[in-house]
């Protein structure tokens, strides 16, 4: 069984959207502490001329501790509007643009107090979008009794070793994630242990320089669910 265990991001970018994709359990993990201003309330979108700018979820703040499970969107700000108004750059030039646009207002017709359900939804109507069912369980519900971790590269490890069953674990993560796990680790526990490298694909985005590393909502503005599905499967796996 290939799990894969990531912080639920927003809207993110097309490898986090192909780890869902090619793990048979995908976890979304919140209950680890919040940082400001990464991926789990905001994303990257084309702006009109040149570059990139924010697509951002407003959260009601807390302090320093608050752990992504308890992060509460501040839904006194009309911040669906402002998306939905930040997305209409794609109107003139997106192929795709009225299939996509009608997919986000179906999203946000979801309301949910926290950033993690927001981001749960999104993930799960855009994979469904994309042509494959995916139910992606939040690590807070599932009542899992853990060890506790002695070292950040753990929480992945005692989650895999709480799933064993009569099937073999398979944990893949990000390439980024290489150089902080310990992997012997894992070989010790006999959970077989993979990186997932996408293998760069450019599209037209109607402009003269390609942005890399956008939100999912720039692929498929600009590509149809097939040609993304092939993207998806262009990445190798490295132990």
């Amino acid at each position: 069984m290939k799990v894969a265990i990531m912080q639920p991001y927003f809207m993110p970018y097309i490898g986090y959207i192909s780890l869902i994709k090619h793990s048979d359990l995908f976890i979304l993990f919140d209950p680890i502490q919040f940082i400001r201003h990464g991926w789990i309330e905001r994303n990257r979108i084309l702006k009109q001329d040149e570059g990139w700018l924010y697509i951002q979820v407003p959260l009601i703040k807390g302090n320093r501790d608050t752990l992504i499970k308890d992060c509460y969107v501040d839904n006194s700000k009309d911040w669906k509007k402002k998306i939905l108004s930040q997305i209409q750059i794609y109107k003139k030039k997106a192929p795709y643009y009225y299939k996509v646009i009608k997919l986000i207002e179906e999203i946000f017709e979801y309301d949910s107090d926290t950033i993690t359900g927001i981001n749960k939804h999104a993930l799960e109507k855009i994979c469904q979008y994309l042509g494959f069912e995916k139910k992606l369980p939040v690590f807070s519900d599932m009542n899992l009794n853990i060890e506790t971790p002695t070292g950040p590269d753990e929480w992945a490890l005692n989650i895999c070793k709480k799933l064993e069953s009569d099937r073999d674990i398979h944990y893949i993560n990000p390439i980024g994630g290489i150089d902080f796990f310990n992997t012997q680790k894992y070989t010790d526990c006999n959970i077989e242990i993979s990186f997932q490298k996408m293998i760069p694909v450019d599209y037209d985005q109607k402009r003269e320089n390609f942005e890399y590393g956008l939100s999912i909502i720039d692929v498929m503005m600009f590509n149809s669910p097939e040609e993304i599905n092939m993207m998806l499967d262009q990445f190798e796996l490295i132990k």
